[in-house]
């Protein structure tokens, strides 16, 4: 079974994408475990509630997907309240969508599951050679990711009906000449305008704190300042490599090994040869085909006469951009390297020889044979060096195919250690200290894969010490580890953490004070546009922002050019605040709709529709989101 794993490794993959992360179309992921409903309620859609422990959950299982995808990734960057909201909002997405299929009555036939699964390029190497799916391979792949085919086809069945939710707005978006007319002047419409950007770094001179300010902020902010979570392991290796070295193979064996496999390692026939090529594929027409294959004649009766000029003519006629500079020479092949027609004609010629006009799917090839080099039976001398390694190979793999399984089993079901590991299969036991979640070994080390850390810091290992489960790690690499020592975040002092603290403060005062007085200019330039501070005039559109924040664009861009000119602010974000003068209305250089933007159009025109048609269910579902929204800044409020 673990062979069939190794080698559907890919495969396995895209099915746990496919199974615990399905794509609603335009929803994004449901990527969620789901609990029986306990603890306080975050969310509330059609009477169900999503409590705050599948939130967190949920949010853990994305930074962890995050982390597998990304490993040389700071995971930390994933781990914010934007972030943690927005998994919040894509469960109540989904949520909406499966209440809506329910109230639709949106079922799927057994058969339509059937048809959908066979479908799946997933599971494509999986069928046999009449089409048919391998069921057996098929249970096996599902057993690996710990399902039935029942429990995957409930999936299947759920995914279909929720996605004929949308897929009845998504396929029938019709788009007409006058929208796309509109959509292409007011996205290539240009505008003047002045900004001034109020940094918050401008104001950390300004922003001093105090020390009641740094203890007040400390106060709130406690949670944020602790250890970091740490483990002591030890843990034990079973891979190809140290099997490997362990294999002894004596001459007897080496010499079986070379008579089993004398045709293998049997040099096949080479050739080498030249040739010219005209063109001709078989998009030309009849004509055009004559006139190439008439070109190919006349540089044949050239040959025939002075066979010596090959090269010369190859590199001034032959159209293979390869071999022409090289005098049309292709080096030496065997058969099965070039088209069929070609192959034919040069393993029947002799050396010397130049062939009659010679027609493939390429067009017309004139062929010289310049060398050959005939099959020759290996010596085992010559050959030994790399038959010992071969064979080491070969029998490396069958015994780690027999290892694996037992070193698996042997973790599993005698967990409290590695004694019957290291008695059993002679693997030593290896130490590592103070790693944490995150892939701190940077892929140097066995135990920094993301699935073997997300295994020892699992709530079993770390309450009961246990064995983690066997844990690919490489191709042909299991790894089972098991903590010894545990150390759980600890809230630090504000004397240990203080000059962080500090510098929290600074950011959060200066831009504090860069936002009031963007605010305070703000209403000043409004009354008298002409007493601002501005940057030089520049022209801006949807297509070209000037490298300007994408949300300063969009408040110009959708200032109402009736009472132009005119003053408008607007938060960015932990950068500060931005003001802009929007001056005028610049005529557009072009609107044509190239087929790239109207492909563009329709499919935001799409998803314009879908938004709408998804607000309008959270108003039928009665959706309620108890838990607070981001500020603009990224922080919970």
């Amino acid at each position: 079974m673990f062979e069939f794993i190794r080698t559907h490794k890919k495969i396995m993959q895209i099915l746990l994408i496919i199974l615990i992360f399905p794509s609603f179309v335009l929803f994004g992921i449901d990527g969620y475990k789901r609990f029986q409903d306990k603890g306080e309620t975050v969310a509330t859609v059609d009477g169900i509630n999503i409590s705050k422990e599948e939130w967190e959950n949920a949010h853990k299982i994305e930074i962890d997907r995050m982390r597998a995808s990304m490993p040389g990734v700071d995971s930390s960057m994933f781990d914010t309240p934007a972030m943690k909201y927005g998994v919040l909002e894509r469960m109540v997405q989904s949520k909406v969508l499966e209440a809506t299929a329910r109230k639709l009555n949106l079922t799927i036939s057994d058969q339509r599951v059937v048809q959908s699964i066979a479908q799946m390029e997933a599971l494509a190497s999986l069928k046999k050679p009449d089409g048919s799916l391998d069921i057996e391979k098929y249970k096996q792949l599902l057993a690996a990711q710990g399902m039935s085919p029942e429990i995957f086809e409930a999936r299947m069945r759920g995914d279909l009906s929720v996605r004929q939710v949308v897929n009845g707005v998504t396929q029938s978006t019709v788009t007409f000449p006058s929208q796309v007319d509109v959509a292409m002047k007011a996205f290539k419409q240009q505008r003047e305008i002045q900004v001034a950007i109020f940094s918050a770094s401008d104001y950390l001179d300004q922003a001093k704190p105090s020390d009641d300010e740094i203890k007040a902020y400390f106060s709130k902010h406690a949670d944020d300042y602790k250890s970091i979570e740490t483990a002591d392991i030890e843990f034990v290796t079973l891979d190809l490599a140290s099997i490997e070295k362990t294999i002894n193979v004596s001459e007897a064996e080496l010499k079986a090994y070379f008579d089993q496999n004398q045709a293998a390692l049997m040099s096949k026939e080479e050739r080498r040869a030249s040739h010219i090529l005209i063109n001709a594929g078989k998009d030309l027409s009849a004509d055009e085909r004559a006139k190439a294959k008439a070109k190919a004649a006349d540089l044949l009766g050239t040959l025939r006469q002075k066979p010596d000029q090959f090269a010369e003519l190859a590199k001034k006629f032959s159209q293979d951009a390869g071999s022409a500079p090289k005098g049309g020479d292709l080096d030496f092949f065997a058969k099965g390297a070039m088209v069929k027609p070609f192959e034919d004609a040069a393993f029947a010629m002799k050396k010397g020889d130049i062939s009659d006009i010679v027609e493939s799917d390429f067009g017309y090839h004139i062929i010289r044979l310049t060398d050959i080099k005939s099959a020759s039976a290996g010596n085992f001398q010559q050959v030994r060096p790399q038959l010992e390694a071969d064979l080491k190979k070969e029998l490396s793999r069958k015994k780690y195919a027999e290892l694996a399984e037992q070193f698996s089993n042997l973790v599993y079901e005698q967990s409290d250690g590695f004694d019957a590991v290291v008695e059993k299969l002679k693997l030593p036991v290896q130490t590592a200290q103070g790693i944490t979640r995150d892939v701190n070994g940077g892929g140097k080390v066995v135990w920094a894969h993301p699935n073997l850390l997300k295994s020892i810091f699992s709530q079993d290992s770390i309450t009961r010490k246990h064995n983690t489960e066997a844990v690919e790690t490489a191709p042909n690499q299991l790894v089972s580890a098991r903590i010894k020592q545990y150390r759980a975040p600890a809230q630090l002092g504000l004397d240990e953490v203080k000059q962080m603290v500090i510098q929290a403060v600074l950011k959060e005062k200066s831009l504090d004070l860069a936002v009031k007085d963007g605010q305070t200019k703000l209403e000043q330039w409004r009354a008298k546009p002409e007493s601002g501070t501005w940057q030089v005039p520049v022209a801006i559109s949807r297509e070209q922002t000037q490298k300007l924040p994408a949300n300063l664009v969009d408040v110009a861009m959708r200032a109402d050019e009736k009472k132009l000119p005119l003053v408008e602010g607007i938060s960015l974000g932990a950068k500060g605040f931005g003001v802009v003068k929007i001056n005028k209305v610049l005529p557009a250089t072009d609107t044509t709709a190239s087929p790239e933007s109207l492909e563009r159009f329709t499919k935001a025109w799409a998803t314009a529709e879908n938004l709408a048609y998804f607000s309008l269910l959270k108003d039928r579902l009665k959706v309620v989101i108890k838990a607070p929204a981001p500020d603009a800044n990224g922080l919970s409020r």
